[in-house]
């Protein structure tokens, strides 16, 4: 019932810029937290922003001052705009979503992903 569809990725150039976005069915974007995450081949997934049920934000270090992550409640979307990207950026960015169970397990959901990829 909850998917999450990611787009935007593609190929650009350092110091570049890209807008993904997320857009989420099944769920209502702003009575849960959503999260952008990346992972480079071999790497561990690691989160990269998120923004939670009553607007709080949270970035990363390492994209803190060239990332933002934004809601459009109307259109049920998340984005993620990327400017001033690296190399390092360079990863399959993937949205999630959690649903806490009453045990306090949760139950995740993800997007299949979208490449982005930095040229040097």
């Amino acid at each position: 019932q909850v998917q999450l569809v990611e787009s935007g990725g593609g190929l650009v150039q350092v110091g570049g810029s890209l807008r993904l976005s997320c857009a989420v069915s099944g769920i209502t974007v702003s009575m849960y937290a959503i999260d952008w995450y990346r992972q480079a081949p071999g790497k561990q997934r690691e989160l990269v922003a998120g923004i939670q049920r009553r607007g709080t934000i949270n970035y990363a270090d390492f994209v803190k001052g060239r990332f933002t992550i934004s809601r459009d409640n109307a259109k049920n979307t998340v984005y993620l705009q990327m400017n001033s990207l690296k190399p390092e950026d360079t990863a399959v960015y993937y949205c999630n979503t959690y649903i806490p169970q009453r045990n306090r397990e949760r139950t995740d959901y993800w997007g299949q992903g979208t490449q982005v990829t930095v040229s040097s």
